[in-house]
């Protein structure tokens, strides 16, 4: 199974959760999409198995993963204070992979119904479901 792990400005939430797969599923083929290099380095560097950044490489290996995971403002067109352009929405939105995304609630989206917990235990929630369905899953 390959995971893109999909994140930009520096690359934080990709990088938490790039250490928690790696930690909890060692084996799984994690691929690091950043909006920019920055946001890819730090996810690289977390354990990532290969990265790629910008539009072109999240456009292209949208649809060549089993499962996207990340922030929720990744299919937000200008998501992420503008990083996240129409192209890369449309691509992560219409993609056939499983898409496993952490509400992040920012600027003046609220996700009504989701309660705000703090971002570790979102991550742990994460890495739970994605474990959970490759125990349903195997490849």
């Amino acid at each position: 199974m390959r995971i893109a792990v999909i994140d930009g400005q520096g690359g934080g939430i990709g990088k938490h959760i790039v250490e928690q797969l790696r930690k909890r599923i060692p084996e799984l083929d994690i691929l690091a999409l950043g909006t920019n290099a920055l946001a890819t380095g730090a996810m690289l560097r977390a354990g990532a198995t290969e990265g790629a950044s910008g539009e072109s490489a999240i456009c292209y290996n949208a649809d060549r993963v089993d499962f996207i995971v990340g922030s929720i403002a990744v299919m937000i067109v200008y998501g992420l204070l503008g990083e996240i352009t129409p192209a890369m929405a449309t691509a992560i939105s219409s993609s056939k992979a499983a898409k496993l995304f952490i509400p992040i609630q920012r600027g003046n989206i609220l996700i009504v119904g989701i309660p705000r917990i703090p971002l570790p235990h979102q991550i742990e929630a994460l890495v739970d479901e994605v474990e959970g369905r490759l125990k349903i899953n195997p490849s």
